[in-house]
Formats: C-alpha cells, structure tokens, sequence
C-alpha cells in the first residue's frame, strides 16, 4: 500500500459501517468522501456526476424525496389545456386558479388544435417550452447571471411588471410541479439561487460565478491592508437599475461609518449579502412561498445546490456511448446499416443537434440524472426505442411518451441525414404523438 501524506490541520479519517474511509473536517464541522490532501485521487465518477461513494448518497436522497412525492399524490387527474401561441398566459391563469394541492394530481396536457393523448410525453413538453418562455426577456422576471455564465437569477428590474410579484408565485409552483412529477426544465438558475432555495447561507466565493468583478474587489479589500492604501470606503453602496441610481445603507449610518482594518470583514460580510439579495428579496420571498405550496421546502433539506440543479435540469453534456448502450431496437437490430448510420449521424453532429434530437423523440433534451437507463415513459422506465416502420419517402415519427422513434428503412446515410435534420428543425408539434 502507497504512503499516503499526513491530513491538514483539523481532519480526521473515519469508516462507515460497512469499512468505506471518509474525511472529517474539524474547522468547518463537515465531512467528506473526497481526500483533502493536495494531488490525492477524487474517486471514480458515477453517472450522476459526483464520486462513486457519494452518489449512493445522493440516490438515497432522491429516493427519499420520490417516497414523499408519491405519498402525498392525489387520485385522478387535472387538465390544462393550452394554445402555443399563448403558452405563458394560458399556464398563469390556470395553475394560478387551481388551489396547490391539486397541482399534485398527474398532469393531463392538451394543446388546442393537436390530436394525442397525454401519457407522459405532452407534458414533459410543457415544462420544457414553458421554463423557455418564462425566460422571455418580455417578461423581465429573469436575466443571464453575466456574460459567460448563462445561469438564470431573478432580474431586480423586474418591477417594470407590474404583475411581477403574481408571476414569481406562478414560476414558484410550477419549478416545484417540475420537481414533484420528475420532471426537467429548460435552463438552470445560479448555485447561490439554488443555496436560497435550500436555506443555506451565502458565502463570498458564491459571488464569484455571478459577478467576478465585484468577488475580486471584495478579495482585494481583504487582502490589503485599508488603513495603508488610503482608500475611502464607507459602509454603504450606490447601484443602478434601468438607469436610475439606487443608494443603500448596509447598516444604520452607514453613510457615516468609514471601514477600516478593524471592521472590513464586517463590510465584506454586509456587501456579500447585499450583493446577493439586492432589489430581489421580495421577489424570491414570493417565489419560495409559490414553491413551498406545492412541495415544502423541508423535503430538500437533505439536498445540496448540485444536487438540486441535477434534480431540476438533469445532465447538460449528452453521453452518446451511454445513450446508444440503453437504446432497444423493434424490427432493426444493432447492426442494422440504417441503425449504424442513425448512431454515426448522432456522433458527428454537434451537442445542440444531439439535444433538439433527444428532444423531438423523448420531449425533453434533459437526461436524467442516471443517465439514459433511467429515461421515463407513460408507464415507468422507457430506454429509447428505434423502430422500422414506413418507406424510404417518409420523415421519421416520434412517440414522447414511450420515448420511441420511427426511422424507415432509408437508403443511404445521406439521406438519413436529410429526413433526420428535417423532422428535428421544422416539425415542432409535427410528426410527434
């Protein structure tokens, strides 16, 4: 056995019942199966994404939450009935009708003017294209986190709407109707809006993915002494929204209070929670008590911010290996030569490609977070199905809700291409059931 070297100050090893080694973290009162040591090895990645050991953890969590969902579901059904074209209205003022509980009965989604029963797949469409249009800009209820980080957070502009405070209730129910029937939206929101969520406290690394500069100004006030750099800071802050300029007061007569050496970790911990919360704090109050009436926050107590994105959104990167060893085959077999070019046409094309595809077939272009065996149809575990049904002169079929794809028996991998790319770019709605 190699020599492993000694532990930071404050760790401890321990065992679990069944011999498997964790870390103990005395300063921060944490543990963990990852090995603090610097260059030690993280552990074999499993397909949720997070190491081996601490996946099971995750499963039994998730197992837990499913055990709440499932015996608190009501009998019988709702029926939302919709028109694309007015997706977001439609959705507000009928979830918004509806006493909470009983957004808790399956879901039966029809859109007007399309033929086909809801057996899963409509409604893994729903929350897919209505999480889509709740980031309408129109709306003003969102933004991009910043320029690289493409994470949702709360817009505090928001205001300019002034049924805002209605529509955070509204996209608090239907996140936790997402969560409560399993299933995905389209984008994710920020770590430290997942951390609010949870009621975890924000931390000032968490500013970091949100806004670099103001974490590095933050870092620099740290690490420097203020009393030697002559800098005038005083505990209270100017920020704009829509152009007008908003002055805050992070104490009582913080306009009359300079900081200094002695007191800047005080005003570093005051300017990460205004950071955090500025101009949002009643539109995430309202938002939580959306969600908390559908799901009460209390069942994801046990859950971290990862874990609740993974829950919310699924895996982003499409595992095409993974994808192709859990797909069935009717009426082809693997080495069929339309199945090899249908895998080859998967494999050459881009990530987005892979997800409007996964998309047209399965409803959503959100993999679970086991991975493809674990892909849902209207009657539990569906994997992926291509079936050999029509001619050569057809486009290819999707059916949602079994998750299943009809592929002729085309001649050449050209013309795969060309049937496959049309149905998946120009058939919203069609050629779908």
């Amino acid at each position: 056995m190699l020599a492993e070297g000694p532990l930071p100050p404050g760790w401890e090893i321990r065992y679990t019942a069944n011999g498997e080694r964790f870390f103990v973290d005395h300063n921060n009162r944490k543990t963990t199966f990852e090995d603090p040591r610097p260059g030690a090895p993280k552990g074999a990645k499993g397909v949720y994404g997070v190491p081996k050991a601490y996946e099971r953890s995750f499963r039994w969590k998730l197992s837990q939450f499913r055990y709440l969902c499932q015996s608190n579901a009501l009998a019988s059904h709702i029926k939302i009935t919709l028109t694309r074209q007015t997706l977001f209205e439609d959705s507000y003022h009928q979830i918004m009708r509806l006493p909470a509980y009983e957004l808790r009965r399956r879901l039966y989604i029809i859109f007007r003017g399309e033929e086909g029963l809801d057996y899963g797949g409509v409604s893994r469409e729903w929350f897919f294209l209505l999480s889509h249009e709740v980031l309408n800009p129109m709306y003003c209820l969102f933004e991009y986190a910043n320029k690289n980080n493409y994470s949702l957070q709360i817009n505090p502009a928001s205001y300019v709407n002034p049924d805002h405070l209605q529509y955070f209730k509204f996209i608090g129910r239907f996140i936790a109707m997402a969560l409560y029937h399993g299933r995905f939206i389209y984008s994710g929101f920020t770590m430290p809006f997942y951390k609010r969520m949870l009621n975890k406290k924000l931390t000032t690394k968490d500013i970091e993915s949100i806004d670099p500069e103001f974490y590095n100004s933050l870092i620099w006030v740290r690490d420097n002494n203020i009393d030697e750099c002559g800098l005038e800071l005083w505990f209270s802050v100017d920020f704009e929204v829509l152009g007008q300029i908003i002055h805050h007061e992070l104490k009582e007569e913080g306009d009359k209070e300079r900081v200094t050496e002695e007191n800047k970790e005080e005003y570093i911990s005051l300017m990460t929670e205004w950071r955090m919360t500025r101009g949002i704090e009643e539109q995430t109050k309202t938002f939580l008590d959306g969600f908390n009436e559908v799901v009460p926050l209390e069942w994801l107590k046990y859950f971290d911010e990862r874990e609740l994105e993974l829950m919310l959104c699924g895996m982003q990167e499409i595992d095409v290996d993974d994808w192709q060893r859990n797909s069935i085959y009717r009426h082809y077999n693997r080495s069929s030569k339309q199945v090899v070019w249908f895998w080859q046409f998967v494999r050459e094309t881009d990530n987005e490609k892979r997800a409007r595809l996964l998309q047209f077939v399965t409803g959503t272009c959100r993999v679970p977070v086991g991975g493809f065996a674990e892909l849902m149809g209207s009657n539990g575990p569906q994997r992926f199905c291509i079936e050999k049904v029509g001619k050569d002169t057809w486009l290819p079929r999707s059916h949602t809700c079994f998750n299943r794809l009809d592929l002729p028996p085309y001649k050449s991998y050209d013309q795969l291409v060309e049937k496959l790319n049309y149905a998946i770019e120009e058939t919203e709605g069609f050629g779908q059931e």
